[in-house]
Order: C-alpha cells, then sequence, then structure tokens
C-alpha cells in the first residue's frame, strides 16, 4: 500500500499507487483521486489511464492534473490544485511520486486559506519540509489573501 498522509479534513497525500491500492482508498472513505504526475515519468508507474479505471471500479472520481517538478511553482498548476480542491467531492487524495509534489501543490493552493505558517507545520508533520518553498507559499498566502 502506497502511504497516505492527512493535510487537512478532507486533503490527503500519497507516493506513487498501484491499482492494488485503490480498494483501500476507497474502504478508507476517499472519494476523489488525482494524480500529479506525468505518464511516462518512469518505466514502472501506473499509467494515468489504468490509475482512472480502477478508481471508478471502486466508485471514485479520478482526475490526472500531471505537473513536472519544474513546473510546480507555477500559476497554471497551483490554480488547477486550488480548483480540485474546491470542486472535487472529498476527501481527496493526490498522488506523485513520493507525495511531496501533491504536497507543495496543496501548500500553495491552500496558502491563502490556512496561512503559510499552517501549511508549512502540516506538510513538515506529515513528513514534507518545505521550509525552501517558503517564498512561493507566502507570495500565494499574501497575493490570495489580498
Amino acid at each position: 500500500m502506497a502511504r497516505i498522509v492527512q493535510l487537512e479534513k478532507n486533503v490527503f497525500v500519497a507516493s506513487q499507487l498501484t491499482e492494488a491500492d485503490f480498494a483501500e482508498i476507497a474502504a478508507r472513505g476517499i472519494r476523489s483521486v488525482v494524480n500529479n504526475r506525468p505518464d511516462g515519468e518512469a518505466d514502472d508507474q501506473l499509467h494515468s489511464a489504468q490509475a482512472e479505471a480502477a478508481a471508478r471500479r471502486h466508485g471514485l472520481a479520478f482526475h490526472h492534473a500531471p505537473v513536472t517538478n519544474y513546473d510546480v511553482t507555477e500559476d497554471a498548476p497551483v490554480d488547477t490544485q486550488t480548483r480540485l480542491i474546491a470542486d472535487l467531492p472529498g476527501p481527496i487524495l493526490f498522488y506523485c511520486r513520493t507525495g511531496n509534489r501533491s504536497s507543495i501543490l496543496w501548500a500553495q493552493a491552500s496558502a491563502a486559506r490556512l496561512g503559510a505558517e499552517t501549511v508549512l507545520d502540516r506538510a513538515a508533520a506529515a513528513g514534507f519540509d518545505l521550509a525552501e518553498l517558503r517564498e512561493f507559499i507566502d507570495d500565494r498566502a499574501g497575493a490570495l489573501a489580498a
């Protein structure tokens, strides 16, 4: 089973999922799954079409919102993550290779709503040190809250 951590009431992040993980995800009460990993990043990763089929078999909503590590602080993927958090039925599980990319997107998407300190603290408690991205998170908190 992939490592799944909770960042807020309705938001979880995980490392790369396998087809077998979707039954456990559904059993945990998660209702939506978002793949933040581009297809083809690694030869052994589950392709998004296979992940979507597995999610649907277990009654889960699925969305593929791929983001490269280089684009993780750009407006478009952060805006997409913000919209998905607001629009998808929760709880929502976002996943990528290790969960780090998804946690970075969540922190930026949630900074205005929860505050920079809160998202940095929650990410750290979940095992994701986002301190080097504080400038981006502070900017999102300030720009979106204004």
